[in-house]
């Protein structure tokens, strides 16, 4: 690991403005991946599963078939089931805290204000699986739309050379009742849910996380259809002093940097403890601070995805952070907590976006209506101001549809 001095300015500056690296090459691939299967639709989708995932596959083979369902169940482990109903079960705990629901008011007016909420019609997922079948993304992406209430919920991922989805995540999917599955991934997987083709229907929400050319082909569609986020590759700070646990830092660190491309940073005050985790872990970084607010500073200007603290106090610093993806409080809690089993969803705010990003919430599966109702003495009450408005802003029409429900017999 590289140590940096807080006061090197020009080193912090270079991994705060991480989220302003792009590359032309990769925005250039996918729009032309995304162009030709929103002309050709699936025999784009087609050409693209040969060349990127080895599968040859026809349209008819795209849609996961109940028996290809049924299969998956006798390619998985008798316990994996027990695990996974005692994950949903916290998932589950978690999201029903954030259920919104629709409210009124009304005043002696009789002025009606009010807030619609209504769930997402269609919604994508989308699972990667190629370096490894992220199996636990599909429960972080769905129970969370399930909860919302959204009725159609459609998921893709990539098949591999034979033509076949891991069956992890075809029975988890199953045993959520998501409703079509797909075998198709990278950035053309986003185009066809963007778009729509003959086999794959469009969404109105696309969420999950995927590689560099995934994040780039939800950056280039988003405004045809809705994104959870842009996300870029992993990362994680954590906050550790002179009493920090070595065993458990480095732990910590080692299973983040086991992402590709994942960034592992530790912020500290201890120049020992520095030198002791630079012995211990190769890549990533780790910054000295003066002390702990210089240190809550700096987090917050990178803005991680996920932050640990592991201080004898850490509720105290966390009154400091107001950035942050997932935070994870004392030394019990490593990040492999929130990646499997905690509740809250790991589709989190990355590269530097945790500024004005969350992880995702059922917020990103609702939508909601303004209700607003007058009486005629109500809208009496207001109208000379609102006639005001309208003409210094030179909408006379605007005035007029007011004056006429008081001037028509």
């Amino acid at each position: 690991m590289k140590i940096i001095r807080s006061a090197n300015i020009k080193e912090i500056d270079k991994i705060c403005s991480r989220y302003l690296l792009r590359k032309k090459r990769v925005e250039e691939t996918v729009r032309n991946i995304v162009e030709h299967v929103r002309l050709l639709g699936d025999e784009a989708v087609i050409k693209y599963a040969r060349k990127f995932d080895k599968a040859r596959l026809s349209s008819r083979q795209l849609r996961i078939t109940q028996a290809e369902i049924s299969g998956a169940y006798q390619n998985i482990s008798p316990d994996f089931v027990s695990t996974l109903k005692l994950v949903i079960e916290n998932v589950n705990k978690f999201y029903k805290k954030q259920i919104k629901k629709s409210w009124k008011i009304k005043d002696e007016d009789g002025v009606i204000l009010g807030e619609k909420i209504t769930p997402i019609e269609k919604v994508g997922v989308y699972i990667p699986a190629g370096t490894a079948p992220l199996v636990s993304s599909v429960y972080m992406s769905v129970l969370p739309a399930k909860l919302a209430g959204v009725k159609r919920i459609v998921l893709v991922s990539p098949p591999d050379k034979h033509g076949n989805i891991n069956p992890h995540i075809l029975v988890v999917a199953d045993l959520l009742k998501v409703n079509e599955i797909y075998k198709v991934g990278g950035a053309q997987a986003i185009a066809a849910l963007a778009f729509g083709t003959k086999i794959i229907p469009k969404v109105d929400k696309i969420v999950g996380p995927g590689n560099i050319y995934v994040a780039e082909a939800k950056r280039q569609v988003f405004g045809f259809v809705d994104i959870d986020m842009i996300a870029g590759p992993t990362e994680l700070v954590v906050v550790a002093n002179k009493s920090g646990n070595i065993s458990y830092i480095s732990a910590d660190l080692l299973a983040q940097a086991e992402h590709l491309d994942g960034l592992a940073i530790l912020i500290t005050t201890s120049k020992q403890l520095a030198r002791e985790i630079k012995n211990k872990v190769d890549k990533g970084y780790i910054i000295l601070a003066k002390n702990l607010n210089e240190a809550a500073d700096i987090t917050n200007r990178i803005a991680p995805e996920h932050l640990q603290i592991m201080l004898n106090n850490p509720k105290k610093f966390l009154l400091k952070i107001t950035n942050a993806g997932a935070i994870f409080l004392g030394d019990f809690t490593p990040v492999a907590v929130g990646d499997y089993v905690a509740g809250p969803s790991h589709v989190l705010p990355t590269t530097g976006t945790a500024r004005f990003f969350s992880g995702l919430s059922l917020s990103d599966f609702i939508k909601s209506s303004h209700l607003i109702s007058y009486s005629k003495k109500a809208l009496d009450k207001m109208r000379v101001s609102l006639e005001k408005l309208a003409l210094i802003e030179g909408l006379t029409k605007h005035a007029d549809s007011v004056k006429v429900r008081f001037t028509e017999k």
